[in-house]
């Protein structure tokens, strides 16, 4: 077997530097869709279910288009086809979600917005997913550290650029954050335009930067012997299922892992805006078109950026620390600390208006929505992590031949509980929470730490150089 090159620093930034682009738009989406859909008309309990069009849509694209391109190869090269191509559908999806009331006279302007959201979640995966396997593709097994947590870096540099859009539109260039009962505010419209140009920019650089290695060539490097004919039993439909009994136990036991830190996120992604505009603003449960719930909408985009320029700060000592103290480690101490933070959330509530300089502009806001960036620390290690350690620690233990496959496979794991948390979140705010969300953010903090216990269960097995 042919020793896989190492990459340089700059070549291992191009692998990933289009998921600059795609968690812009996943940023924008995570803080406003919630917000679109609720100036479209969304109850609050039915938030959830509206969101679960997301994981739905990764479980069932991910594990094809992971299939697809592990049989791939044209002149773009094995991944880069369903990179660039997702990211086109993608920047579309992103023009047309927040213009849903344009459609008024033909379509509900709900069933729009979701039909929209559902294409944009959709197209994220087509992107997103060959990019994990990319990384594998590319790097020898030395440099999966350093690999996952530059993409890491990047996604969530994008995230806090995302995260912010709103938020400095509104208040450097006073592009109007309000608008009439059924439309979206031009801030974000304008946002989402913004960051689907950037995704698409992004991909672009990384598709035409990146050269993949021919598929003899990157059977050298893996071992693969090139002149064996592929399993028919594992071909088609069927053989997808039979695929799953043969998958890795490290898969099945990140599985569970996964279960607890994933439920935790989607609670966040759905519930922040609600909790910090009923427990920090005061807003009635229900508001989301007062000036208050609009303050509290954009402060949403700032404490997003927050835990997302933590997220990045962290990415950059992590691939060090996991080289040093171990990849289990590391996960599991991160996870713990978000579960902290989220937990201490309830702490922050209220407070008297104050007046806060922000460097590109100044805003008032109530004195505990400042405090609330602490725990967005803790939750920025958690995140951090959850979008690295897994991958680097799995991707040892994937047969090179069916990376693809088994990532896609392995999405399972995120799009499962954010399903699950769709289901049920609703009626736990409703009947057990009496609409407060922000009980709903102290659940997903004992949910972040039973994942951290569970990070023990994981005996990672190596199969894949």
């Amino acid at each position: 077997m042919k020793k896989m090159p190492h990459l340089s620093f700059w070549q291992i930034w191009n692998v990933s530097f289009g998921f600059l682009g795609i968690q812009m738009g996943f940023a924008l989406q995570s803080a406003n869709v919630s917000r679109i859909l609720s100036n479209l008309g969304a109850d609050l309990h039915a938030l959830p279910l509206f969101w679960i069009a997301a994981p739905l849509m990764g479980l069932i694209v991910q594990p094809i288009v992971g299939s697809a391109s592990d049989r791939t190869w044209n002149r773009l090269g094995r991944r880069s086809p369903y990179i660039l191509g997702g990211a086109i559908i993608a920047a579309l999806a992103m023009f047309l979600m927040p213009n849903a009331s344009i459609v008024v006279s033909f379509m509900p302007v709900l069933l729009f917005g979701l039909l929209m959201f559902a294409l944009m979640d959709g197209s994220f995966n087509i992107t997103m997913q060959p990019f994990r396997a990319l990384v594998a593709d590319m790097t020898p097994a030395e440099q999966r550290n350093i690999g996952y947590s530059t993409q890491s870096f990047l996604i969530n540099a994008g995230a806090v650029l995302g995260s912010i859009l709103p938020f400095v539109l509104t208040n450097l260039l006073n592009i109007s954050n309000t608008a009439p009962e059924g439309q979206v505010p031009p801030s974000v419209i304008w946002s989402f335009y913004i960051g689907g140009s950037a995704l698409l920019l992004s991909v672009i650089w990384t598709v035409f930067k990146t050269k993949e290695y021919p598929p003899e060539e990157y059977a050298e490097y893996k071992g693969i012997d090139t002149k064996a004919e592929v399993d028919p039993k594992y071909k088609g439909f069927v053989g997808f299922f039979r695929l799953l009994k043969i998958t890795p136990k490290t898969m099945l036991q990140l599985a569970i892992v996964q279960f607890f830190s994933w439920f935790a996120m989607y609670i966040m992604w759905v519930y922040t805006t609600p909790a910090v505009s009923q427990h920090v603003w005061g807003c009635e449960i229900g508001d989301s078109s007062s000036q208050a719930a609009q303050d509290a909408g954009d402060w949403i985009g700032i404490l997003f950026a927050g835990y997302s320029l933590f997220a990045a700060l962290f990415s950059v000592i992590m691939s060090r620390l996991a080289n040093k103290i171990g990849r289990k480690t590391v996960y599991g101490f991160a996870l713990f600390i978000g579960g902290i933070a989220y937990t201490s959330m309830y702490l922050f509530k209220g407070g008297d208006m104050m007046h806060v300089n922000l460097l590109f502009t100044q805003v008032d806001v109530p004195s505990s929505a400042l405090l609330w960036m602490l725990p967005m620390i803790g939750v920025g290690i958690a995140w951090a992590a959850i979008l690295a350690m897994p991958y680097a620690i799995l991707s040892e233990s994937i047969p090179a031949d069916k990376m693809g496959v088994f990532m896609g496979i392995f999405n399972f794991t995120i799009a499962g509980p954010q399903i699950i948390s769709g289901l049920v979140a609703g009626s736990l705010l409703k009947y057990f929470y009496d609409g407060q969300a922000i009980y709903m953010l102290v659940l997903a903090g004992i949910s972040m730490i039973l994942g951290a216990l569970s990070v023990t269960l994981v005996k990672p097995q190596k199969s894949n150089p």
